[in-house]
């Protein structure tokens, strides 16, 4: 492993419109911004619109500490866009703009070949797949393939979701996801069941489901570790799966102890759960802080 490993982000940027205001969002952006919060090595690649959306989120990507180097600008098609409505307990439901710029992401130019050829991982979803075929390269690189199910109806279709999870070696999944895994593979049993088996079907190195308020469960080389998560009052849920899986990756990239990964996602994901938007300002000495119970969350 590098001293300092690349880990490289690829799919939407977007704007969320919620109740409260206008955010920068899409998941694997959300997840690049953590990285960089918590001291990795984060690199995103997306595609805006030649309009005032794309322009200001480039702005705010740089604001954030992250190059935008690897934003293209399209100038036929739109800024990404999503109405976010907040249900009763807090969880979002999205109506996403179809087609975008992000839709038409591309892969082929040269400095984007070179920084995936030196990424120790890379980081996708299925929403950025729903009409790119060119994405699907992505499974056939050389470095950690983290697969971030964030399924979205009806942007998505079940053979190119197998397809993506069987290339993956780090798979990211919420409970619903999992049970329609289960379906489409026809696995019954525990949770810990079907995970040994679609890591069986799958080579996948570690897989992990988060279980909203009641924390999370991992198979990471085998081993089986479960966390419950910690008491917090819910803002909104927005991001905070995203928070989650980057500082899961944060705590592998730097050699973590495997017991230390779910209560370090965990807090990422409750600390990002307690604030408005997908994007808090938080540091590592933070969520460190509600592990250790110095920093309460409701």
């Amino acid at each position: 492993m590098n001293k300092n490993p690349v880990i490289t982000c690829v799919g939407e940027v977007l704007w969320d419109a919620l109740p409260g205001g206008i955010y920068l969002g899409g998941a694997p952006l959300n997840v690049c911004l953590n990285l960089n919060r918590l001291g990795a090595e984060a690199r995103m690649v997306s595609r805006v619109g030649e309009d005032r959306l794309g322009s200001e989120a480039k702005d705010r990507i740089e604001r954030g500490g992250l190059d935008s180097d690897f934003i293209q600008v399209d100038k036929e098609h739109e800024t990404g866009f999503v109405k976010v409505q907040l249900n009763s307990d807090g969880d979002p439901e999205y109506v996403i703009m179809q087609p975008v710029a992000w839709d038409f992401i591309n892969l082929q130019q040269k400095k984007i070949v070179e920084l995936l050829e030196n990424s120790w991982a890379v980081v996708y979803g299925t929403l950025a797949h729903r009409q790119n075929h060119g994405l699907r390269n992505l499974s056939e690189l050389s470095c950690l393939k983290v697969l971030d199910m964030n399924l979205r109806a009806p942007h998505f279709e079940k053979d190119t979701v197998l397809e993506l999870v069987k290339g993956a070696d780090i798979l990211k999944m919420n409970m619903d996801e999992l049970e329609l895994l289960k379906s489409w593979y026809s696995i019954s049993g525990s949770t810990e069941k079907a995970l040994r088996e679609i890591a069986a079907r799958c080579s996948c190195l570690t897989i992990c489901v988060t279980r909203g308020g009641d924390g999370a469960v991992m198979l990471h080389k085998r081993q089986w570790f479960e966390h419950g998560g910690y008491p917090v009052t819910v803002m909104d849920a927005v991001g905070a799966g995203d928070a989650f899986l980057a500082a899961l990756l944060y705590g592998l990239s730097v050699d973590r102890n495997q017991e230390e990964l779910l209560p370090l996602a965990n807090a990422a994901g409750a600390y990002v759960a307690s604030q408005s938007g997908a994007n808090p300002e938080y540091s590592i000495s933070d969520l460190d802080s509600v592990i250790e119970g110095k920093l309460l969350l409701q």
